[in-house]
C-alpha cells in the first residue's frame, strides 16, 4: 500500500526536529534567564555545540519553543491519567485532576512563562498550549461529575477551557506574585473553582 505524503504549503517549511540535549540545554537557559536570554547563540553554547550546528539542522528557536511545548503537553498527558482512569466521583476526580494540573505548572513555571511572552509569534509554539489535549479530560471528568450527580451540568467544552486556565494562570500568579507555598496556592484555588461547578442540591 503506497503512503501519501502531504507536502507543506509553499513558503512553509515542516518544523526541524530538534535533539534532545538541545531541548534541555534551552530549558537550563528559560530556567536560569528568561524567553529574551534564550538566543541561538546561548543555548547553542550551553548544549555544547556551534551555532552553525543549529543552523545546518534547520532548527529555529521557534522549533526549540514547540518542541519545549511538547514535553510539556506529554508530561500533562502522563500526570493527568491517575485521575481519568481512578475511582470516585466525577467531582472527585475533577478535583484531583485539578491538583494535577497545580503539579505540572509547578514543575515547568519557568517554561510556561517562556511560551506565555511567546505568545504574540504564532510559530513559537505557545499555541499548544491551548490545544484540545489540554482540556478534553477535564471535559471528560465534568461530563462523568453531571452523570452522576456531582456536578453541575454545564458546557463540558468551554468550562474545561475557562477550568484548565483559570486554575493554571492563577496557581503559577500566587507562587511567583504572592508567594504563596505550593499548598496554600493549589489548595485555595482548586476550592474556589470547584464551588463554582458542583452540583447543588
Amino acid at each position: 500500500m503506497s503512503e501519501t505524503r502531504h507536502e507543506p504549503p509553499a513558503g512553509v517549511s515542516d518544523p526541524a526536529e530538534v535533539p534532545p540535549h538541545i531541548v534541555d540545554a534551552a530549558r537550563h537557559v528559560l530556567a536560569q534567564d528568561g524567553l529574551a536570554a534564550a538566543t541561538l547563540q546561548r543555548i547553542s553554547a550551553t548544549a555544547g555545540v556551534s551555532r552553525m550546528t543549529l543552523h545546518r539542522r534547520g532548527v529555529s528557536k521557534q522549533d526549540i519553543l514547540r518542541a519545549i511545548a511538547e514535553g510539556l503537553e506529554a508530561d500533562y498527558r502522563e500526570a493527568i491519567w491517575p485521575a481519568l482512569v481512578g475511582t470516585g466521583t466525577g467531582a472527585e476526580r475533577l478535583a484531583h485532576a485539578l491538583e494535577l494540573v497545580c503539579g505540572v505548572t509547578e514543575r515547568n513555571s519557568a517554561m510556561l512563562e517562556a511560551l506565555s511572552a511567546s505568545s504574540h509569534d504564532a510559530n513559537a509554539g505557545a499555541g499548544a498550549l491551548t490545544r484540545p489535549v489540554f482540556t478534553e479530560p477535564l471535559a471528560r471528568l465534568l461530563l462523568d461529575g453531571a452523570a452522576d450527580g456531582s456536578l453541575a451540568e454545564l458546557d463540558p467544552q468551554e468550562t474545561a477551557t475557562v477550568l484548565f486556565n483559570l486554575v493554571g494562570h492563577t496557581y503559577r500568579h500566587l507562587r511567583a506574585g504572592h508567594r504563596w507555598s505550593a499548598r496554600r496556592a493549589r489548595e485555595g484555588v482548586i476550592a474556589l473553582v470547584m464551588g463554582g461547578v458542583v452540583a447543588r442540591e
